[in-house]
């Protein structure tokens, strides 16, 4: 599929299918419904559009991660990332903050700065410099 170009950011239009690894060198703005089967690797943010599904790992500087999207390998930023509603993740490593919205779902999550979680979530171990959970209703 083809990658449009803005400058330095890169967009990927809605309901594209990536066969294969991707290397971006660049910010990413993934639309929703976007598919990738192989490894992502961006050079600068990714905005990953909410539905979207990547069959490998990711490595990004930051990353923002829409609802219900599906990663099945392993999420490595290496600055701040937000984990929205619903997403799940094998595993997640970040160099800054982790936000975690409700109804995520990830294995082990580690980071050099702190973890915010935000109502109810599935994980396994946390791992911080500071774990802070702000509400943890229903």
């Amino acid at each position: 599929m083809k990658v449009y170009r803005n400058g330095d950011s890169f967009i990927a239009p809605a309901g594209s299918f990536f066969d294969g690894n991707v290397k971006i060198p660049g910010d990413f703005i993934v639309a929703p419904g976007t598919h990738f089967w192989g490894r992502l690797d961006v050079g600068g943010t990714l905005e990953l559009g909410p539905r979207s599904t990547v069959g490998g790992d990711i490595t990004c500087d930051n990353a923002i991660i829409g609802s219900q999207v599906r990663i099945k390998g392993s999420l490595n930023v290496l600055e701040d990332v937000t984990v929205c509603d619903g997403a799940r993740i094998r595993c997640l490593h970040a160099g800054g903050d982790i936000t975690l919205r409700p109804g995520v779902q990830v294995g082990a999550v580690s980071s050099d700065e702190t973890i915010y979680v935000y109502g109810k979530i599935k994980s396994g171990k946390l791992t911080g410099r500071n774990v802070k959970v702000i509400g943890n209703g229903p």
